[in-house]
């Protein structure tokens, strides 16, 4: 699984184009949060609610662009056969992938611990309330990891890269808000509109971004990531 692992990294790594999807992935959030209009100076209190309402919607565009040619390139290289030679088993190779293009979604993701020390610098008087920015960052952290394999999974279903991109932006945006867009259906709102929302991923991202930590929301993540890499298992037997 290891080997597999460092496999994904080298891939990426290897060329100018991994870095310069993270290096983007940086860079806008920046700009957002201290440049462009309503930036962190115009709300006049230190926060990063900004930073943590836009981040997942430029997750949901560098994620896909990370795991798109994570088995999609295998099967249009013929090298899936040559990893199935080797002494593992489906799942092996499914959590290698995986592990491997969440690590580098993890190295996006820490530079932007900056923002925390720049803010509390910044703030004149009270500082950030670390209690909800740390809760904000365990959401992220689950966000990131369903956000990927959801886009494993999309990558498993061909050999086409750019399908699997495209695949797996669908993919995340309609798990992440879709289920807030339906829920907000008048024919829903007797009652059914919040269970509706309680399927989307945005409803379980928000609640534990308030800073509390709840079990239901750890036990749904946990089980949309296990789904999503078992139907990856099952397109790799179909293969």
């Amino acid at each position: 699984m290891w080997s597999v692992c460092k496999k994904e990294l080298r891939q990426f790594f290897s060329s100018l184009t991994g870095y310069i999807a993270i290096v983007v992935f940086l860079l806008v959030n920046g700009l957002v949060l201290f440049v462009f209009d309503d930036n962190i100076f115009a709300f006049g209190y230190a926060t990063l609610d900004r930073f943590f309402q836009l981040a997942p919607w430029i997750l949901l565009l560098l994620i896909p662009a990370i795991t798109m040619r994570s088995f999609a390139d295998e099967f249009k290289t013929g090298t899936f056969e040559i990893l199935q030679t080797r002494p593992l088993s489906r799942w092996q190779i499914v959590w290698g992938k995986y592990l491997g293009s969440f690590i580098v979604v993890f190295i996006a993701l820490l530079p932007t611990l900056i923002y925390i020390v720049s803010v509390q610098k910044l703030s004149a008087t009270g500082g950030i309330d670390m209690g909800a920015t740390i809760g904000s960052y365990i959401g992220l952290f689950f966000l990131a990891a369903v956000f990927t394999a959801i886009s494993i999974c999309c990558s498993s279903l061909t050999n086409n890269s750019v399908v699997a991109f495209i695949a797996a932006l669908i993919g995340c945006a309609l798990l992440y808000y879709g289920f807030s867009a339906i829920s907000k259906l008048p024919a829903l709102a007797s009652g059914a509109d919040y269970y509706v929302e309680m399927l989307g991923i945005d409803f379980h991202y928000r609640s534990i971004s308030r800073g509390l930590i709840d079990t239901r929301d750890i036990v749904y993540f946990c089980s949309v990531i296990f789904l999503f890499l078992t139907i990856t298992n099952r397109n790799l037997l179909k293969k």
